[in-house]
């Protein structure tokens, strides 16, 4: 295994084990095993379990576009329909994981940014690049959306929705919560079009997103 793929895959196994038992409770000696490397080829690439923390969330920086934001691009060419999918694919990873585990981001923010600031400063990066593009695709939508909307603001609140809905349906068992949280939040987004086509003088209703569930839109 050349150098490179050595270090990508001790990344790779040590970001799914954070995510499925917590930092915390992720030993060095099952990252080796699972990743079937020796300690000296870890330890070649980080001196320590903190500095392979910051090494996966930095690892994680990079995968956020090809992992996540390029697979809602593939889905639709619509920057509003991109929403709604981007949600949807939050959705899937719930079902396949029975509403277990949670976001990755979310669980390291909740588990290590009080006491790891370089660790802290990363998470944070991660959100505001996810709202970054989730600003663009607002930015593109143009006057589909009312003038005096804040798009910031509104791309954080998606954050916002993501996050609590996914913790919730962790916390329930179910995606009830997460699917009642994605619908009000549709409402609310239909109340910005309804707004966006009365300013332009359009006939109402001609912004109207498809709504994405199990992948499709209906």
């Amino acid at each position: 295994m050349a150098p490179a793929d050595t270090r990508r895959r001790i990344l790779e196994v040590a970001f799914r084990l954070f995510h499925e038992q917590g930092y915390h409770a992720t030993g060095i000696a099952t990252i080796l095993r699972e990743a079937n490397v020796n300690s000296g080829s870890l330890y070649h690439y980080f001196a320590s379990k903190e500095d392979l923390l910051v090494g996966v969330l930095v690892f994680a920086l990079e995968e956020l576009d090809p992992q996540v934001m390029a697979r809602v691009r593939a889905r639709t060419s619509d920057p509003i329909e991109r929403i709604f999918a981007l949600l949807d694919q939050y959705r899937s990873m719930m079902v396949f994981l029975g509403c277990r585990m949670g976001c990755p981001m979310g669980n390291l923010a909740l588990e290590v940014a009080d006491d790891h600031p370089e660790a802290r400063r990363l998470i944070h990066q991660n959100f505001v690049n996810w709202t970054r593009h989730i600003k663009g695709w607002l930015d593109e939508a143009g006057d589909r959306l009312p003038s005096t909307l804040d798009r910031e603001q509104l791309a954080n609140f998606v954050l916002t929705v993501m996050e609590g809905g996914i913790m919730q349906a962790r916390a329930s068992g179910n995606l009830a919560p997460y699917d009642d949280s994605v619908a009000q939040f549709r409402n609310y987004f239909d109340s910005l079009l309804t707004l966006a086509d009365i300013e332009h003088g359009r006939p109402v209703g001609t912004n109207r997103v498809p709504v994405f569930a199990g992948g499709e839109a209906k």
